[in-house]
């Protein structure tokens, strides 16, 4: 797993949109959403976490599946643009664990898609829900953003919250250009 240096608890990472991966109006296609942001977890996981996936699975026996997906689409990312994924664990106990991930523009100042992925730990062999590791315990409490009041029914609200956020931080940018 990671070094003793601070774990960055929310990374992002800058994504270009392919025109394969769009629709006819040059709009990400909004399956394709999924794919983005879960390729760049799985970036972010590996280069801030030292934590790869398919090793974890092979070692532990163990590995996460998403058991559900939340997902807002509230602004178009358009072909050949730069868009900036942000992900963070924003809840988990001893066998599940909820990732948020935002879509941004390139400039971090206006939210294109929120998703919620709520994942179970699971035994490879029996395919049932196993505890986490007392180590991997420990990684997740560190990177737990307990700013974030996780509640199962509260996507929409969560939604509203980053969006009102992100209008907050660009009228004070503004303010002060």
């Amino acid at each position: 797993m990671a070094s003793d240096a601070p774990l960055i608890r929310t990374p992002e990472t800058t994504h270009r949109i392919h025109f394969q991966d769009c629709d006819m109006l040059g709009h990400l296609n909004n399956a394709r959403y999924l794919d983005y942001f879960l390729n760049a977890r799985e970036e972010h996981t590996t280069q801030h976490y030292s934590l790869n996936l398919g090793e974890l699975a092979r070692e532990s026996q163990a590995g996460w599946v998403i058991t559900k997906h939340h997902i807002a689409y509230l602004r178009p990312a358009n072909h050949g643009e730069q868009v900036l994924i942000r992900s963070q664990l924003i809840h988990f106990d001893n066998s599940n664990l909820v990732v948020e991930m935002q879509m941004l523009s390139q400039d971090g100042t206006r939210l294109k898609a929120l998703l919620w992925s709520e994942m179970a730990f699971v035994n490879v062999r029996t395919a049932t829900r196993t505890d986490h590791a007392d180590a991997m315990m420990d990684m997740l409490d560190a990177l737990d953003i307990e700013d974030v009041e996780y509640d199962p029914d509260g996507f929409d609200e969560r939604v509203r919250y980053v969006r009102k956020q992100l209008k907050r931080e660009r009228g004070e940018k503004e303010s002060t250009e």
